[in-house]
């Protein structure tokens, strides 16, 4: 069994922003109005005329490629070329904005399955061409560009796996699915409903990350309290490596040594392709309830959230808001500026079956109440519901008005939140300097930590990438220094990269380049991302 999703449905984002362009439409008047009052308003518009670097790779070489995947599917073209030139981080952009097109990849690979990847990564390897598997495109930490000089290579492709988008089968007695990766969320999510199941995984990339991406990124969805993560839903990976293939998840578990699974998930590429995803699916939730409630401060709504999740009682959807994202009402994208109110801001959501959301409201409710919470009705529920995608249409408008904004998260345990909190927030606010503004929330919860993810705006000046670099390193070494994890669902990428050592200690780095050597000893898969 084979169904693919029609690829007529699959626009691709352009190279400068986020999203589909229909969507770009600019900074509301209220909105501008209040962002002039912090920031100072600049035009900043992005250079289009910038040519796409002539690719090193010969023809050949081109002709080798064409020969494994067909003409077609071996494409050089500027458009083409450029919109895989890194990913969608506000560094990203801001490089493309510039003009700076010097990572744009030589050639646009698009190999049809997991047979014409192993022959791509087989010639690859042969002519030293580094091979950067590409899905969405929504990489916010580096992880799309090669380091060619690491390996002597010749040239970089770009493997996208976009014709790879079939649901291959469902085993509805066992509820798992196998995916090809390059299916997006939206596609994914179509595919399984037309069988009355769902994978429940919405980051806020859903609408074009794809199910790859998520594998090899270890993503985290905004329903993870519910549904978990989605690196928890994979039961069985495909994986081509230059070494040959690799089959995983022969049971949902076992004690046959360590989990091999893990190798692959989240290693961005740099230890294999990932062809094939069984997942864990269930069914479509017949009812869907969010809503808002009202705390004191940060402090007292992250412990109510600590409670929850070590009484087993985790909602779907559970998210807090810092007392400045509040203000702002970032939780609703689209209301910027509206009645965001004073306090600490949680949304809770529910899905389920009728009965059982009645049941775990009923329960949530019960004890949010006696912890101190106030209810907000379900009206900044659903806002939050509506707008969940939006936050990077809001973040490109800010750019364009000259507003360095852009997001970094951690995850630690409970104990130390305060601690992370506080000095990634002193660290950003000190190096960014006068007219800095910091949000925060509660993005994910576990019985023992949670994740913090920051959002910054600051003055964007002639130059915001040599203003926002020294800020991103200060917040991470921030992190470092508080003990935290360097990242709990971007990824490593090369942004993260200088720290992981600091993480995993050198002999976990040993171990890292271990397996490189083992499944890539050419070194051409992704080379210069995750391995310190």
């Amino acid at each position: 069994m084979t169904t693919e999703y029609p690829t007529s449905l699959q626009p691709e984002m352009p190279a400068t922003r986020w999203g589909d362009p229909a969507y770009a439409t600019g900074l509301p008047d209220g909105v501008r109005d209040l962002v002039s009052l912090v920031f100072p308003i600049a035009d900043r518009p992005a250079r289009e005329d910038v040519t796409v670097p002539a690719p090193r790779l010969g023809d050949e070489q081109i002709a080798g490629l064409r020969g494994i995947v067909g003409d077609d599917h071996v494409v050089l073209d500027d458009a083409t070329r450029r919109r895989r030139t890194r990913g969608k981080s506000t560094p990203d952009l801001l490089r493309q904005r510039s003009g700076d097109l010097s990572d744009a990849p030589d050639v646009v690979v698009r190999p049809a399955s997991h047979d014409e990847v192993v022959a791509v990564l087989g010639y690859a390897q042969e002519q030293r061409i580094a091979v950067v598997p590409f899905g969405g495109g929504t990489a916010v930490t580096g992880g799309l560009v090669a380091d060619l000089a690491s390996g002597d290579l010749t040239g970089m492709l770009s493997l996208d796996l976009g014709r790879m988008r079939g649901l291959l089968g469902i085993d509805t007695v066992s509820s798992t699915a196998t995916l090809e990766p390059g299916l997006r969320g939206p596609e994914a999510e179509a595919l399984l409903a037309a069988h009355g199941l769902m994978l429940g995984h919405f980051p806020q990339s859903f609408e074009y990350a794809t199910i790859g991406g998520f594998a090899a990124t270890r993503s985290s969805g905004q329903s993870s309290a519910g549904y978990g993560r989605f690196d928890k839903m994979v039961v069985a990976l495909r994986v081509a490596t230059p070494a040959g293939e690799v089959r995983l998840g022969a049971s949902p578990s076992n004690a046959s040594g360590p989990d091999l699974r893990e190798i692959f998930l989240g290693s961005e590429g740099a230890f294999g392709v990932i062809t094939e995803v069984t997942v864990r699916v269930r069914p479509l939730p017949e009812v869907k309830e969010y809503e808002g409630w009202r705390w004191s401060s940060f402090a007292a709504g992250a412990d109510a959230m600590r409670a929850l999740a070590q009484s087993d009682l985790l909602p779907t959807v559970l998210r807090l808001s810092d007392e400045n994202e509040t203000m702002i009402n970032l939780a609703d994208p689209s209301g910027i500026g509206g009645e965001g109110n004073a306090g600490c801001l949680m949304i809770t959501g529910y899905e389920g079956t009728p009965a059982a959301v009645a049941a775990k409201k009923a329960a949530v409710t019960a004890a949010l109440t006696e912890l101190g919470g106030t209810p907000a009705g379900s009206e900044p529920g659903e806002a939050w519901a509506h707008g969940r995608f939006n936050a990077p249409y809001l973040r490109d408008s800010l750019l364009d008005n000259g507003v360095l904004v852009e997001t970094l998260e951690t995850v630690t345990f409970w104990s130390n939140r305060e601690n992370l909190y506080t000095r990634v927030k002193t660290a950003l606010e000190e190096t960014l300097g006068e007219g800095t503004l910091v949000l925060c929330h509660v993005s994910h919860v576990y019985a023992t930590g949670c994740s913090l993810y920051f959002t910054v705006a600051a003055p964007g000046g002639e130059d915001p990438l040599a203003k926002w670099l020294p800020a991103k390193a200060a917040a991470c070494e921030a992190i470092v220094a508080a003990g935290a994890s360097i990242t709990h669902h971007h990824a490593v990428g090369t942004d993260h990269k200088p720290y992981l050592t600091a993480e995993i200690g050198e002999v976990g780095v040993d171990v890292l380049r271990a397996v490189k050597r083992a499944v890539d000893p050419a070194g051409i898969l992704n080379p210069g991302v995750l391995i310190p």
